[in-house]
Parts: C-alpha cells; structure tokens; sequence
C-alpha cells in the first residue's frame, strides 16, 4: 500500500480538513434535514431534564478549599438577576465595569463601543469610578484559536487569566479596593471562549496547575492564587438589563414604525448554551433575550425570521479559508431572508464579527445582483439612536457598508443635516478642538 496520501483526500471540503466530508443528500433528503431541523430548533428544545452542573457551585468549593479567588459581584455594582436557559439566577453587575473591548470593534464598528460609553454617561456614571475602559487588556486569543488552530487550552486560560487578573486589580491605581471594577466583556467571541475556558479550568486541576505557573511568572496572582470572575458578563447582558430605564429615562424617538430583525452570536447563546439569557417576555422564551429585549422596550416592531438560527456566516475558517461561503451564505441566509420576509429596516447584532460580516460584504452581494440592503448594526447603536445620539459622531454610522440613510430618516432624523453637522466638527478637530466621551487620561491611572 502506498504511503502517499492524496492531498485532496487530506483537504475534506474545500481545505477544512478530512473530517469534513460531503453529506450527498438528493434534493428530498436535504429539503427533510432542513426540515427537521427547523423544527428543532424554531423551539427551545434543550432537555432541561438533564441539567449540568453548574459550574458557579465548583469555584465555591475551590475558593473554601483556598485553590483560588472568587472575583465577586457584589451589592456596589447595583447588579440585577436574570434568568438563564436553565433557570439558573445570573448577577448582571450594572456599575463599576471595566471595558473588556473587542479586536475588530474599533477598526469595523467603533460605534458600537462608543454608544456604550455614551449611555454610561448619559446616566451619570462617573468615568474612573463607575466605569472604567482601561487599555491595558490583551485580545482574548480566541480568534487564532478558532480561525486557525493557532494555540491551545492552556494559552487561552493563561490569556483569560491575565485579563482578569487586570480587572480585578484595576481599581487600585484609581484609589479603590480590588475588585471595584467588574469585567464587562464587549465581544462574543470573547464572551464564549473565556466561559468555555473558565469551565475547563475549574474541572481541571492540571490546567489549574500549569496556568498558575504562568500566572506566577507574569506577577499576576493574588496571595499565589488565580482570580476568577463570578459571572462572564457580555455588554448586551447589560444593555438587557438596563433597557427599561434607556426607554423610560432617555428615549427621544418613536421607533415604533420601524421592523427589526435580531441575529443574536452563535458564541453568546451556542456556547456554553446554559448561561445564556432567556426571558419568557421576549418572543415566548424561545430565543435569548438580549439584543430583542431592548428594540422590544424601545416600542420597535421585532419581526421574527425562518433563519434566525443560522449563523451569519463568518464561522472563523470560513472567512480565512472559504471567503466567498461567508459571502453567499450571510447574504442568502441572512440579509435575503430577512428582507424578503420581514420587510426588515435593520438587523441588529450584537457582536463585531457578525455585524462586521453581514455589514461589509453587502456590496459584493450588490456587485451579483444580490442588493438586499439592509442595515446591520448593533443592539446598542440602535438603542443610542432613539435616545437621540448623534448618528454620526455617538453611533458612527459612516463606518458602515450597508445603507442606513433611509432608517435614519425613517427614524425621523435628517442623515443630510446630520452629515453637515459633522464635518462642521471634523473641522473643529483639524484646529484641535476635540470632544472626549472619555478622558484619556484616565488610562494612564489617573484619578
């Protein structure tokens, strides 16, 4: 038998590797696989008879046994409870946060993160004391790890560690005790990976083990311990929980006549399933709540969609081996379906690798006769928009390549004059003359 493996052989499809393999479904097969799935998933039908552990109840006993600390949410972060898929109480700190940002946020959607800052400061919160956007974290790694294979558990625990060891500590240098500042992660992926290593780490002594060796040599323990945050918290967690008061206390605009579609991240309700929000408000309990739960309580029309399960196409291999798969499947599955039956005015996300994709590759759909137009942006930027954010300077709808010209002015704001108005400011900055939502400062320890 010869030695020589057949490079096609080892590729699978389209470079995926050999476990990848072709389904050869007929047209009926296919058709009945899609059905079935389908069905399992338009409803909850996670076995909530057969629950995990939960993992929360292991770092008690690990913390009582001295192995590791506990990063508390406590009364001074004004948390609220939540429901999660299993019926399990959740702790959504609602001050006292430390921006955990995104890699892709500030460079494809750096409105999102700025009409986060713009709410906390809209509400009062003290930047340096209720809120802190530190620059000193790392990417959480995730990216290499599931785009390319490029590093391991033990690298994606040591990273996660790091991070959050920062947080823990941060409050110091501004006066506080540790743990003032509780980590609230912006990204999906982000938010997945560290909950699907915080798992690993609490059922693993030996990951324990070699991770605080790491830890130990980047002089980021405490009393030779790791610091492990109680909850995982993601930023539209907090939108969720505060989306009442954004209605009651800001809210400018009547969204009302305008049709919303949500595409929540596989990496915020696919992972770690268990920990994701449900509330049986929102759409019957049968989707997560957050990103839906505020366009609800904003009074906007939230149009549920045959595809809302689907992933927007980005898939981490796909985009780096399969690129053009992301493109067909995002504007196939995603932005066609939700313009042909929901008649959408936008589709809301809520992490930067969906909105990234279902956003920028609408005008290579447009180049194929594929020009669905449909504005993707984030649960937040929507959110900042009725409550009367600036559309360019708070919410930075230029960055966008979907068309939101039209929701705008739907929305009852000129994009024209608005437009106007910004390069007015534009010039303002040329002369030196710049607004701060944020002192920068502050990012050097400033108190």
């Amino acid at each position: 038998m010869s030695n020589i493996v057949d490079s096609n052989e080892t590729q699978g499809i389209a470079g995926h590797g050999s476990f990848f393999q072709q389904t050869s479904l007929s047209g009926a097969e296919a058709a009945k696989a899609t059905e079935w799935v389908r069905k399992h998933v338009d409803k909850r039908t996670v076995d909530l008879g057969e629950r995990m552990d939960d993992i929360r109840d292991h770092m008690w006993e690990l913390e009582k046994d001295g192995q590791i600390i506990v990063h508390r949410i406590t009364d001074a972060h004004k948390p609220v409870e939540v429901q999660t898929l299993f019926g399990w109480t959740k702790k959504v700190p609602t001050m006292q946060l430390w921006h955990h940002k995104s890699c892709g946020q500030c460079g494809n959607i750096p409105g999102y993160p700025t009409s986060l800052l713009w709410f906390m400061n809209k509400f009062g919160f003290e930047p340096g004391k209720d809120y802190l956007d530190e620059t000193d974290q790392t990417s959480c790694t995730a990216w290499n790890y599931h785009g390319s294979g490029i590093g391991n558990v033990e690298s994606l625990a040591a990273v996660f560690m790091r991070n959050f060891h920062q947080a823990y500590i941060s409050g110091k240098q501004h006066g506080f005790e540790a743990g003032h500042f509780f980590p609230l992660v912006h990204c999906g992926t982000s938010f997945g990976n560290y909950k699907e290593i915080r798992k690993y780490l609490v059922e693993s002594a030996e990951l324990r083990e070699r991770v605080t060796k790491i830890l130990g040599k980047l002089g980021r323990l405490v009393d030779g311990k790791l610091v492990i945050p109680e909850e995982i918290i993601h930023y539209s967690e907090w939108v969720h929980v505060m989306r009442n008061r954004i209605a009651s206390e800001l809210q400018t605009i009547d969204v009302s006549n305008i049709r919303v579609t949500m595409h929540a991240a596989c990496h915020y309700y696919k992972m770690v399933h268990e920990d994701a929000i449900y509330d049986p408000s929102v759409l019957g309990g049968n989707r997560t709540a957050v990103g839906s739960s505020v366009a609800l309580a904003l009074g906007a029309q939230l149009i549920d969609y045959s595809t809302w399960y689907d992933c927007c196409g980005f898939g981490f291999r796909h985009i780096i081996s399969e690129r053009e798969f992301t493109r067909s499947f995002t504007m196939d599955r995603k932005i066609r379906v939700a313009r042909e039956e929901a008649n959408a005015d936008v589709m809301l996300g809520i992490d930067t690798g969906c909105i990234t994709t279902m956003d920028k590759n609408q005008w290579i759909g447009k180049a194929h006769d594929n020009d669905f137009a449909v504005p993707i942006m984030a649960d937040v930027q929507f959110a900042a928009l009725a409550c009367g954010a600036d559309p360019f300077k708070i919410v930075q709808l230029q960055w966008h390549a979907s068309p939101c010209e039209e929701l705008v002015e739907k929305m009852g704001m000129s994009w024209t004059e608005a437009k106007k108005t910004f390069e007015a400011y534009l010039k303002e900055v040329e002369a030196g003359n710049i607004e701060y939502l944020y002192n920068p400062e502050l990012a050097l320890g400033a108190s």
